[in-house]
């Protein structure tokens, strides 16, 4: 073989095994942000019964300070429910009830932080229905609720013989003259509405009547929501049923542009990973994630029944020696009863009822045995787990 060939020869073989050693790195290669794997790539690892979130926890019934002042000093008449306040803390809303709204509706004014009326949001036709639900947009520019077609109170009719009026007596004053509100479209089911910071430039964000609106939640950057929606013939069956409302996600843009996430229901609320990019709900026991954007978008199944089974066993384990310890160190240790046969399913396991995303590969839930009846909730073997996510080792092309 010449020089030349030789050279060649050699310079083909470590071609050859550096395309080789190429190929073989990237059999395992991973995108550096998790925002850019797609839900259906994502792997998961179950930590079952940890400790429970740290929540920057908000009262629903607290109440601005200067806000409740005025409604104590002014507004005797009207019944304040809550306050929120927009985010760089300058304005506040108001939710309140009047004499002539029913019980389970209410209105909505806008404050400034001084705790000065500045002006109502909600035009007569409106009713607002869910006080949690009313939020301000992450970047404080938008103020969303939902509302219905406002009912009108029928008429008291007159009683008989009833007496004449006095044409001698003062006339009765007559209420003042109300805010001037622009038409805007109203439904006989509850739809999610949008205005601006000011309270002008109202309109439904969503307008599909028979469809009830019952949750939404703003993404982290303020791209677009994760409602839940049902028809109201669904809504009328689970609470003939005491159950909890149930929804099927779906994700909608600012201008009214929606998607639908899913065809099942689900009553556990959707979360927004951190990042924005993806958004997590439960069906029962399993995790459903789904992106929420780009051209062909990708949905996650996490089946978690067997696993979470099996965690449900020792938890009942410790759960019992725990007892067992407590008791032999009482004074007065209770009997201990006659041992029973264990069921095919533990009763602490239960559906999932609760999400939590704090950190893109960190998803916490929550299970528990949920129960609606009559003036009470029986909330019952609530347990938290997390969810530590990452992404499958793809070959990328």
């Amino acid at each position: 073989m010449t020089p030349s060939a030789s050279t060649l020869a050699i310079l083909v073989s470590l071609i050859f095994a550096t395309a080789c050693k190429s190929v073989i790195e990237r059999q395992d290669v991973r995108p550096r942000v998790l925002r850019d794997v797609p839900a259906r790539n994502l792997a998961y690892r179950l930590n079952p019964d940890v400790s429970p979130p740290t929540t920057n926890f908000e009262d629903p019934t607290d109440r601005f300070a200067a806000v409740a002042n005025d409604f104590a000093a002014k507004r005797e008449n009207d019944a304040l429910i809550r306050t929120v306040v927009s985010p760089d803390g300058r304005r506040v809303l108001a939710l309140y009830g009047t004499f002539d709204e029913p019980g389970s509706t209410f209105r909505i004014d806008l404050y400034n932080s001084d705790g000065q009326f500045l002006r109502n949001l909600i035009p007569p036709d409106l009713s607002c229905v869910f006080p949690e639900t009313v939020t301000w947009s992450p970047d404080g520019n938008f103020i969303n609720f939902i509302a219905h077609k406002r009912v009108a109170p029928s008429p008291t009719p007159t009683p008989p013989n009833a007496l004449e009026p006095d044409p001698e007596a003062s006339p009765i004053p007559s209420p003042s003259i109300g805010p001037i509100f622009a038409p805007v479209a109203s439904f006989n089911t509850e739809q999610i509405y949008i205005c601006n910071r000011d309270g002008y430039d109202l309109k439904p964000l969503t307008a599909r009547d028979g469809l009830i609106y019952f949750y939404f939640v703003w993404a982290p950057d303020g791209h677009a929501m994760a409602p839940l929606a049902c028809r109201e013939d669904e809504w009328n069956e689970r609470e003939r049923q005491f159950k909890l409302p149930a929804g099927r996600p779906r994700v909608i843009a600012p201008d009214g542009t929606e998607r639908l996430l899913d065809d099942g229901l689900t009553d556990a609320l959707p979360v927004w990973s951190p990042d924005s990019s993806k958004i997590a709900t439960a069906f029962d026991s399993d995790v459903a994630i789904y992106d929420a954007g780009g051209k062909t978008p990708t949905q996650g199944r996490l089946p978690l029944a067997e696993q979470l089974i099996s965690a449900s066993v020792i938890y009942e384990q410790r759960t019992a020696t725990r007892r067992a310890n407590a008791n032999a160190n009482s004074a007065t240790p209770s009997p201990t009863p006659s041992a029973a046969p264990s069921p095919s399913v533990p009763a602490s396991f239960n559906p999932i009822v609760r999400l939590e995303w704090r950190a893109p590969e960190t998803l916490y839930f929550q299970t528990a045995y949920v129960r609606l009846i009559p003036n009470e909730t029986i909330n019952t073997f609530q347990r938290w787990h997390q969810l530590n996510l990452s992404a499958q080792a793809a070959i990328l092309k």
